[in-house]
């Protein structure tokens, strides 16, 4: 049996590899990462985590992992000639970016591009209405994809033959960053994720909204490297179930319907490519949207003199990361109080996030923005300060992100303005009035509907 390559992208671990199964059983294993210098060169939390967990899988591997920058289809044409490799293993791919990639790699290869599994528990495409055609709904979709199931977690084989020896580049470089990126790495996501099942994930559907508390799993860099395998969670949701109350297995299951909703997503953009920076529906067509410009680079900066938005803002771009709910609130200031088109947002967020998931990041703005699937209503502003007193009730989390304003105790803290000394250490005064940008979105949205 020859040499088998396996390419490694958004599949970045060893344990539940469904095409590193494949490449194992029929051969000696060559493990390749293919530096792609747009990603690489996004922001410095997404490269971060990219570095750490190859550096993991590299351990992983033996130290055999090769790493190498250029074009894809080049780089492995020379290396199935070093080689003398049979095939190149990939886990199969639902972008459109990636499937035109793997369609131009195919056609240059001289032996065969062999996709085995993907990065989610049910592959996108697979799940359909009785008729054939795709769900544009998330709730009949969770149902299907429920039914439809998914397979048991992948075992590798006992002994891998790595082939090592083979020359390489350095892992990337990055600039140092303040974000926790130790659970991007493969090992340590599945502790972070063994301690999360120990109880926290017990109170996780009271938990879950709530940005001042540790309640959620923190998994979404490892999902977006693939470092964990969603079927693995899925299993031991299924496993740990019995043993729960009743009140902790509503929090399983409501766990189980977040990765529902990452797979939905990836469905929609596997039948819609261009909902990625499009619009998925037409019922806002004509909207009249504002050109991004001194609001937006205050919104990005995390200095509209909102506490709740800035702090989130400014998580982002300390952690690359931010609260799911915080997500929907910033998303909503942006859209609804701005009246910036939210693609502006998306793709600010998809280059600052080191979870930046095109599929999950570009619906998910969507609903807010009342383009998508399962949108939002678009009369559904966010009340920026009223989302802070309710899911910050304390104000811990704005206090956390937000310096200036740590003087201000408890949940004060949401209406500096009302405080005497709210903004004498520097916080910038609110650059508009909700209440006013609410009415001008409402009456945008009735200018559409006629």
């Amino acid at each position: 049996m020859g040499a088998q390559i396996v390419w490694f992208r958004r599949d970045l671990r060893v344990r539940d590899h469904p095409a590193l199964v494949a490449a194992a059983t029929a051969g000696e294993v060559l493990p390749v990462f293919i530096v792609d210098p747009a990603f690489v060169g996004a922001g410095t939390a997404r490269a971060a985590a990219l570095r750490t967990a190859l550096a993991a899988l590299s351990t992983a591997t033996e130290d055999a992992l090769v790493v190498r920058e250029g074009a894809p289809e080049q780089v492995l044409r020379e290396l199935v000639d070093e080689v003398g490799a049979d095939a190149v293993h990939i886990s199969g791919e639902s972008t459109p970016g990636g499937r035109r990639r793997d369609a131009r790699v195919e056609q240059a290869l001289d032996v065969p591009l062999v996709a085995t599994g993907t990065p989610y528990a049910v592959s996108p495409g697979r799940v359909r209405k009785a008729d054939g055609s795709p769900f544009r709904v998330f709730t009949p979709f969770s149902r299907a994809w429920l039914a439809h199931g998914w397979r048991a977690p992948a075992e590798l084989p006992d002994a891998v033959r790595w082939l090592r020896g083979i020359e390489g580049e350095p892992l990337p470089a990055v600039p140092e960053t303040e974000a926790e990126l130790s659970w991007a790495a493969e090992d340590t996501a599945l502790e972070r994720w063994a301690a999360f099942l120990d109880g926290p994930i017990d109170d996780y559907d009271e938990h879950r909204d709530r940005p001042d508390l540790d309640g959620t799993s923190r998994l979404s860099i490892a999902l977006k490297l693939g470092t964990v395998h969603p079927r693995t969670l899925l299993a031991d949701l299924d496993r740990i179930a019995p043993r729960r109350s009743k009140a902790a297995q509503r929090s399983l299951k409501r766990f189980q319907a977040e990765i529902a909703w990452r797979e939905f997503y990836a469905d929609v953009l596997w039948h819609h490519p261009r909902s990625a920076w499009r619009d998925f529906g037409d019922q806002l067509r004509g909207m009249a949207y504002d050109e991004p410009g001194e609001g937006f680079e205050a919104w990005c900066e995390g200095r509209t003199g909102f506490p709740f938005v800035d702090a989130g803002m400014r998580q982002l771009s300390s952690q690359g990361w931010m609260h799911n709910r915080v997500r929907m609130v910033t998303a909503s200031f942006l859209t609804k109080d701005l009246h910036v088109w939210w693609v502006h947002g998306a793709r600010f967020f998809q280059e600052q996030l080191a979870d930046g998931d095109l599929a999950s990041n570009s619906h998910g703005w969507q609903w807010t923005a009342g383009t998508g699937t399962d949108a939002a209503p678009y009369f559904r502003v966010f009340n920026p300060v009223v989302q802070g007193q309710r899911y910050d009730p304390d104000g811990e989390y704005v206090r956390r992100w937000v310096p200036e304003l740590r003087h201000i105790a408890g949940a004060a803290v949401h209406e500096p303005w009302k405080v005497a000394d709210g903004c004498a250490q520097g916080y910038p005064e609110r650059i508009l009035d909700h209440a006013v940008e609410r009415q001008e979105a409402l009456d945008r949205l009735a200018a559409v509907k006629g």
